[in-house]
């Protein structure tokens, strides 16, 4: 099977040439496009995912050899989410090569968080079948790079931190109210308040995902609530 120019430079962007190119092709192709002779990219994602944790837990470990469980866990979940896998994605361009059926691509699919991550772990799948698990490692922290070494600040939670203060202070956890919802599905824009049982409040607005403005209504009132001490 030979690959398009297209994926031919997808291979280049990526790191690795691939010796089964129907690996890859696999892990490209999303359920809308999928049928009985063309696999969807579903069981190379659950594989990515291990793979990936596989190799972030080591990399962890060996970069900080005195961090407990708890400091570690965290950043772990940091490096795996799929925020983090889409972002990885849209810096090789993958939302390019994916291979979406008409409705998805209607929908923008190929800039979709969900399918970008979701892609992402599958062709980390499709690296680690095509050549083992120390070529997979070498894309991975290859493509993950610096973000290994931020990965400390990546994980503060505002989220967390807001709901562990409010514990604290004896009140219950925070809720978020979505304020307005405007925009396509596949880019919203978002204004969330974030609310404690006393009252005070603080907003965050703008494009991404419900929860990263839920952490920047969060990241907000800690700062409001900052101010106040």
């Amino acid at each position: 099977m030979k690959l398009g120019s297209d994926l031919r430079a997808f291979c280049q962007r990526l790191g690795h040439d691939f010796a089964r190119p129907e690996l890859l092709v696999r892990a490209l192709t999303h359920g809308s496009l999928s049928s009985a002779t063309r696999p969807d990219n579903q069981r190379l994602e659950f594989l990515g995912d291990r793979v990936l944790g596989l190799v972030m837990a080591e990399a962890l470990l060996s970069a900080d050899r005195d961090a407990t469980e708890g400091q570690l866990a965290p950043r772990y979940n940091a490096l795996v989410r799929g925020e983090t896998c889409a972002e990885v994605a849209r810096e090789i361009g993958l939302g390019d090569a994916l291979k979406l059926g008409r409705s998805e691509m209607k929908t923008g699919g190929r800039r979709k968080d969900a399918l970008l991550g979701d892609a992402m772990e599958a062709v980390l799948a499709a690296v680690y079948l095509d050549g083992g698990f120390e070529v997979a490692r070498g894309v991975i922290l290859t493509l993950w790079g610096g973000r290994l070494s931020g990965a400390e600040a990546a994980a503060f939670n505002p989220k967390t931190a807001l709901q562990e203060w409010a514990q604290a202070q004896g009140m219950p956890p925070p809720r978020y109210e979505v304020l307005e919802r405007s925009g396509p599905d596949h880019a919203p824009n978002f204004r969330i308040s974030a609310v404690l049982d006393d009252g005070s409040h603080a907003e965050a607005s703008g494009a991404g995902t419900k929860r990263s403005i839920e952490q920047a209504a969060a990241q907000a009132l800690l700062d409001s609530i900052e101010g106040r001490e």
